[in-house]
């Protein structure tokens, strides 16, 4: 491998001087800079990570850390995100240094760890919740971190998150479209805020299309297939006139589980009994029927939180309106509502 005293070398110059080109810390000629550039691009030449860390006084590694869940309760929107999260810090001049955690009690020790350390130079948090202590501890050192999600609105911090109150609200407006009054939601218990979100979504979109609120209608479920089923179950157990013609569901797995119930009951996913799903999961398109559901904008997220995580790490100001950014989701219509 070739190292700088190799670069100097080949370009005719002083060690001091490569380094000045490469860390674009002195200014240095027009024609000085243009022989180093093309000596490093002959040479092949990478500096030391380790080297320019000492230098610098950073890592240029990112640390992200995620909770492992069983094959069955998968989450194909975290996986994404990791990949866009990799892909924006790669194209900033970072790298993802990625990490399973069991517990939160784990996560905060490893933290702890990185940070004393200073093995990163910031921290991305994802899967939120109301008074979430990862943030919490993460505010109380001042380490640079952003998030994808929100922990409540009394805590300022850099996050993206998607609209799920305007996500559901969609599906609403959709689904009342195609006909429907009875419109239902499985919904995650109350202590998920993402879930409470998107449960108020449901709530706006029922008054908007001018439809009266039936508690009966709503069935708190877990993050599971099972649960989805279990959920469309309870719903179809009402008397005939009180059982809904649609349904909304928090996620696309428990949509799934929806719409096995529905199938294994006889009854017809589509026109007649609409089921949308939330996240838009690579398998929504390929089920039978293919699934309605709200896209999740997962890229723009990693690109927005990297951005704004970047911003912080260099001391540059981020404004109001770029810590805390809202995204818009897309309602992608399919035949589990049009068939």
């Amino acid at each position: 491998m070739a190292t700088i005293k190799d670069v100097a070398r080949e370009a005719g110059v002083s060690i001091a001087t490569v380094s000045y080109v490469i860390n674009n810390t002195r200014p240095v000629s027009p024609e000085t800079r243009r022989r180093v550039l093309a000596a490093v691009k002959r040479l092949n030449y990478r500096p030391s990570i380790v080297a320019r860390s000492l230098q610098m006084g950073r890592t240029h590694l990112i640390g992200y850390s995620w909770r492992p869940l069983p094959p069955e309760r998968g989450s194909p929107i975290l996986d994404r995100f990791i990949h866009a999260l990799g892909r924006a810090a790669y194209r900033a001049g970072y790298h993802l240094l990625a990490f399973p955690t069991p517990d939160v009690e784990r996560e905060i020790e490893i933290y702890e760890e990185l940070v004393e350390m200073g093995r990163v130079d910031g921290i991305v948090l994802s899967a939120t919740n109301q008074d979430d202590r990862r943030v919490a501890y993460l505010r109380q050192t001042g380490f640079p971190f952003a998030a994808f999600g929100r922990a409540g609105a009394e805590w300022d911090y850099p996050w993206a998150d998607v609209d799920g109150t305007a996500g559901v609200a969609m599906a609403v407006h959709h689904l009342h479209e195609m006909g429907h009054r009875r419109i239902a939601m499985l919904a995650w218990p109350e202590n998920s805020l993402a879930g409470q979100y998107r449960y108020q979504g449901y709530l706006q979109g029922l008054q908007e299309v001018d439809l009266d609120f039936d508690p009966d209608l709503v069935v708190r479920v877990e993050h599971a297939e099972a649960e989805g089923r279990r959920g469309l179950a309870q719903l179809l157990a009402l008397p005939p006139g009180r059982q809904p013609t649609a349904l909304v569901c928090v996620s696309d797995l428990i949509a799934v589980g929806a719409m096995n119930e529905a199938l294994d009951r006889g009854l017809p996913v589509g026109r007649r009994f609409g089921i949308v799903g939330f996240d838009d999961i690579p398998l929504a398109r390929y089920l039978r029927p293919p699934l309605t559901t709200v896209r999740q904008p997962v890229d723009s997220i990693g690109e927005t939180v990297v951005a704004q995580l970047v911003a912080l790490i260099e001391g540059e100001p981020l404004s109001d309106a770029q810590r805390h950014r809202l995204l818009e989701p897309t309602l992608v219509v399919r035949a589990s509502t049009m068939g």
